[in-house]
């Protein structure tokens, strides 16, 4: 594709075919587009680690090309209870993946966005959802069930048997949101929570 115009985010370029702005704001699609390049740059990875290796197909970096997949996407401009528009997401339909195109990409509501989201940073060397508590000298396991909201699963001898309860209080937790917007959802994400397994090494 001819690149016609200055890059946005070092990486994509718009051939002026839809608009950006609507009334001096920027579009839905504008948005998305450009929120979703940003994160495929060294600028993010440096703030945001978990982005890192993070890219976008080549018809992705086409403005018109991301905006007429976007018209097609089922709940592309949903909003969920609290008025949050739907998240564009990556690595649903395949866990791990850190490439953004038009046959991995699906919008899911923000709550199931933060369910999977992992916060390798903080946790340290234990698995995902478990933690040392010095006080009781036991491994404590705990789940994120919102943005800012944690619920204690409970203490275990070993780090195994935490994450094991992790595991199976997070699975069915997945199920449960999923099958609380079923109606609403993309039948792919849909079968994929329903699927979803919490790995020890997430």
């Amino acid at each position: 594709m001819e690149q016609n115009s200055n890059l946005i985010c070092s990486i994509g370029f718009n051939d002026k075919k839809y608009p950006t702005k609507i009334k001096g704001k920027h579009t839905d699609e504008y948005t998305v587009w450009q929120n979703m390049l940003a994160r495929c740059t060294k600028r993010c990875w440096d703030k945001y680690p978990t982005y890192i290796g993070t890219s976008c197909s080549e018809n992705f970096k086409s403005y018109s090309y991301f905006y007429e997949w976007y018209q097609t996407q089922p709940n592309a401009n949903n909003k969920d209870e609290d008025g949050n528009k739907w998240c564009l997401d990556k690595d649903l339909l395949f866990k791990g993946n850190k490439l953004y195109s038009e046959t991995t990409c699906i919008f899911i509501p923000q709550r199931i966005n933060v369910l999977l989201t992992k916060s390798n940073a903080i946790r340290g060397k234990h698995p995902i959802g478990v933690s040392w508590k010095k006080q009781s000298e036991m491994y404590s396991a705990r789940c994120k069930i919102g943005r800012d909201k944690r619920v204690n699963i409970g203490y275990f001898n070993t780090p195994e048997t935490a994450f094991l309860a992790y595991k199976t209080f997070k699975e069915q937790l997945i199920k449960d949101v999923a099958n609380n917007y079923k109606e609403q959802l993309d039948s792919r994400a849909y079968d994929a929570l329903m699927n979803y397994s919490v790995d020890i090494d997430d």
